[in-house]
């Protein structure tokens, strides 16, 4: 992190893992409300660890870019082996990513061994990642007391959603709204970060009376006086009023749109199956009559061929 691709990168992966566990959350419901169960992750159909697979990568892609490729010598030590300050949010960040690794790692495995914890332990995980990343960014080594400071104050605000809505989902398995909200809230971390890394390294979109300046080989957007401090603070409380509004109408949107097609499919699919049923039980009790006429027949032949 601390630069656009650093935001927007892994922001990415959050809104398609959010996205991806909406859908399907939303889907599953439609599908059958009565028995829904949350599952903490989604097989996929061509390769059923797809989604941990892929949070794996990334993590490992973000490791290998805050710790080998992104400094200057590719490692963030001193030469006598201690961690320089400036590297010191290198480690934070890669604390989290290692920690979502983790997750990501033991969900197959727990998953392979068939334990009959895997899906409360799997979801324990989940919360240790989300509890990880959000003690890193309240406690992180990087002065954040500019706009980028309410940028990541807003941003633990959805981890902490995030968080509480993995650990309910523990013990409320079978709440749709639990799991509908914890999809929402990845999604929305996903697209804040974007926003943010957008925000903060485009120069023509800081705000007015702020400039980005160079500070241990890093540039931090810092402003010239309180008001326009206050003034880009309050920009960035607007931007998330906003984006509360819009994420709601596409959550609500998406829930309607999907829990019309699939309940459509359902539907259909039993009224199929009742005019199969149907037509079995008029096959076996046309066959009933017919076989009961020739009994009938058969027993009054004889009594007809006696009197003759």
């Amino acid at each position: 992190m601390g630069t656009l691709v650093g935001h927007v990168a892994p922001g990415l992966g959050f809104l398609l893992i959010g996205l991806w566990h909406l859908f399907n959350h939303i889907k599953l419901h439609a599908v059958n409300p009565k028995l829904y169960t949350s599952p903490p992750w989604f097989p996929n159909a061509k390769f059923k660890y797809l989604e941990l697979v892929l949070i794996m990568a990334g993590s490992t892609a973000s490791v290998a870019m805050e710790l080998f490729i992104g400094p200057e010598r590719h490692q963030p030590l001193d030469p006598d082996g201690t961690i320089p300050s400036n590297h010191l949010h290198n480690f934070e960040h890669s604390s989290i990513s290692i920690t979502f690794f983790v997750y990501a790692a033991f969900a197959i495995i727990l998953d392979r061994a068939q334990t009959k914890a895997r899906y409360g332990l799997t979801q324990l995980l989940g919360a240790i990642a989300f509890g990880q990343q959000l003690l890193l960014f309240h406690l992180h080594s990087a002065d954040h007391t500019g706009p980028e400071g309410q940028y990541h104050l807003l941003l633990q605000l959805l981890v902490l959603v995030s968080l509480s809505t993995t650990l309910i989902g523990i013990g409320l398995p079978n709440s749709f709204l639990v799991s509908f909200l914890r999809s929402l809230s990845i999604f929305f971390q996903g697209l804040w970060l974007i926003l943010m890394g957008f925000m903060l390294w485009t120069p023509s979109l800081i705000p007015k009376g702020c400039y980005m300046n160079d500070e241990n080989g890093h540039k931090v957007v810092r402003c010239s006086s309180h008001d326009a401090q206050h003034r880009a603070n309050s920009l960035v409380n607007i931007e998330f009023s906003w984006l509360i509004i819009a994420v709601t109408v596409f959550a609500v949107s998406l829930y309607l749109v999907l829990g019309k097609v699939y309940a459509e499919k359902v539907e259909y699919f039993s009224l199929g199956i009742d005019q199969d049923e149907e037509e079995s039980n008029d096959d076996v009790e046309s066959q009933k009559s017919s076989n009961s006429s020739f009994i009938h027949v058969g027993k009054v032949f004889p009594q007809n061929v006696m009197e003759r």
